[in-house]
């Protein structure tokens, strides 16, 4: 009874895969950071390119455990060939600062040419707050940390690769608030953005996210529009992705709404293409609802591009779609012709998340595929 149920199940995603495997477009597995016994867990990485022409891809190294509060260290890889082919060894970026870990890169290089990295450092699940380090001899050294948030003290949530200057120098960090030491945890987070307009030095709270009362809301990311507006897509509850916007710089947000994109609850990652209006977003096509972590399965992990806004979505192909694994987490780098993703991988009969990077020629994602 049992190998007729699972072969059942197998059926049943086959047949929605099938769908969704008929546009192919080609793409190269350029890196797989895989796992061991002591080191379960390499996840929640970002890209930068530095001025020498490599590619520093920074991502949490856990140890003993594949657990969020696990120790965990930053590492960092290189790519002197656009991202083709990868360091073999480990360098190390951050040591383990925190009482648990840190975790959750994401790198930008801001306007005034220093690299900012943005991580979270978790000292229990009272206090993890996003800190923030600068480089100005191209990621050799870093400053001391900045703390992010220093208004309110409790657990916040950041996601890897995150983090965005506007054009007016403004940069936004998109947190989530999960439990204070007055609170309980809540799996519906508190979102809002914080914001420094002198290059990190300093940081404000703008005002929270409104969303209906029975939505669980999450993990968000940000995108400045063309239009100069910025758009949040939210990790939620509801099936899909859903989405707010602010027209003065990340202060205040419209109210969460639906948005096109199909969606467990689990993180979709989004940026503009370079020198277009265009938006590419990466999410699980799935549009499972409902309160659970991982009762909805994290697959496929599918690109989709707007044309207009974030109003509307086109998917364009899956980067990955085995019916026996997950996915999730994902950093997206431009980087000459080439996208480069980086998300999590776990099949479900292994306990580890590995790190996969594929590039893919932007290009390949306008064509109409036969």
């Amino acid at each position: 009874m049992r190998k007729f149920l699972s072969s059942l199940f197998l059926l049943f995603w086959g047949v929605i895969f099938t769908s969704y495997a008929q546009q192919i477009i080609p793409r190269d597995l350029v890196l797989h950071l895989t796992t061991a016994p002591d080191n379960p867990r390499n996840t929640e990485g970002s890209f930068i390119t530095l001025k020498d022409g490599r590619i520093l891809f920074i991502y949490s190294r856990f140890e003993n455990s594949s657990s969020d509060h696990a120790p965990a260290r930053l590492m960092g890889r290189f790519s002197s060939d656009g991202g083709k082919t990868w360091t073999k060894e480990d360098q190390l970026i951050i040591e383990r600062e925190g009482d648990m870990n840190v975790m959750s890169s994401s790198l930008l290089r801001l306007k005034n040419g220093d690299i900012a990295l943005l991580y979270l450092q978790k000292n229990s699940m009272d206090d993890c707050i996003p800190k923030m380090r600068f480089s100005r001899d191209e990621c050799k050294t870093w400053s001391d940390p900045v703390t992010v948030i220093t208004d309110r003290s409790g657990y916040f949530v950041v996601n890897n690769d995150r983090i965005i200057q506007l054009k007016s120098g403004r940069i936004l960090v998109p947190t989530s608030l999960h439990k204070t030491k007055d609170t309980p945890y809540s799996n519906s987070g508190q979102l809002r953005c914080y914001y420094s307009d002198d290059n990190g030095k300093t940081w404000k709270s703008g005002e929270r996210v409104p969303a209906h009362d029975t939505l669980i809301t999450q993990e968000p990311g940000v995108v400045e529009l063309a239009d100069g507006r910025i758009m949040m897509l939210i990790r939620a509850s509801g099936g899909r992705q859903y989405q707010s916007y602010s027209s003065d710089g990340g202060i205040t947000w419209s109210i969460a709404v639906p948005s096109g994109l199909k969606s467990p609850l689990s993180p979709a990652s989004v940026k503009r293409v370079p020198g277009k209006k265009d938006l590419l977003a990466v999410n699980n096509n799935n549009g499972q609802a409902g309160p659970g972590y991982f009762k909805a399965k994290r697959t496929p992990l599918t690109i989709h591009l707007s044309k207009d806004h974030g109003q509307t979505w086109e998917r364009v192909t899956d980067i990955e779609n085995d019916p026996e694994e997950t996915y999730a987490y994902t950093a997206i780098h431009f980087e000459g012709p080439y996208v480069l993703f980086a998300y999590y991988v776990k099949p479900d009969n292994e306990p580890g998340f590995s790190t996969k990077i594929t590039r893919f020629q932007v290009t390949d994602l306008y064509k109409k595929q036969h």
